[in-house]
């Protein structure tokens, strides 16, 4: 994604981020942009034509670096839904806010880079046997399940290695473990 931009873009993006990753997205305008870059805000728009294009980016970052992590679970264990969505919420853990901007708003799909989509979601179709409906539950629930715990919607005590272990066997097909 980043080698789509320019070195100027880069650098914004990655300050972008930066804001980003240290305050969450409401922080995150183009006037705050400008000052952690030491510039006008005017510069920006010769780079990026809004606010929303750095936030296209941005979700082609995350989503490229999940595929990563998704990808490498895979490697280590084809097929193993726990290992992908261990992977899947380690990155999202990791990156609360990043997450929360790519996943709580409608996905800019006509602008991110072609097949990228398909590549995030690639390792889950695998590990669901090409079955779509399946893979998009999976998601559906470790994704309610990472927002919750971003929130912190779940009481101190819950064990959520369990309610996720709970969860994943759920979708296994009757007789798999």
């Amino acid at each position: 994604m980043a080698d789509r931009l320019t070195p100027r873009a880069r650098e914004i993006a990655g300050a972008a981020r930066d804001i980003l990753e240290e305050s969450g997205p409401d922080r995150l305008t183009m006037r705050t942009l400008a000052d952690r870059l030491g510039i006008r805000a005017p510069s920006l728009y010769k780079h990026f034509p809004d606010k929303h294009a750095v936030e296209v980016e941005l979700t082609a970052q995350m989503l490229t670096e999940s595929a990563e992590a998704l990808e490498a679970a895979e490697a280590r264990a084809p097929g193993s839904l726990e290992a992908l969505a261990g992977a899947y919420r380690a990155y999202a853990l990791a990156h609360p806010h990043l997450y929360r901007l790519a996943t709580e708003q409608p996905l800019p799909r006509a602008e991110l880079p072609a097949g990228l989509e398909d590549r995030a979601a690639l390792p889950l179709l695998r590990a669901c046997a090409g079955d779509l409906d399946r893979a998009r539950a999976v998601w559906a629930f470790a994704h309610g399940m990472v927002i919750l715990e971003i929130h912190g919607r779940f009481p101190e005590d819950a064990d959520l290695d369990t309610a996720w272990k709970r969860g994943l066997r759920a979708f296994h097909p009757a007789g798999t473990p």
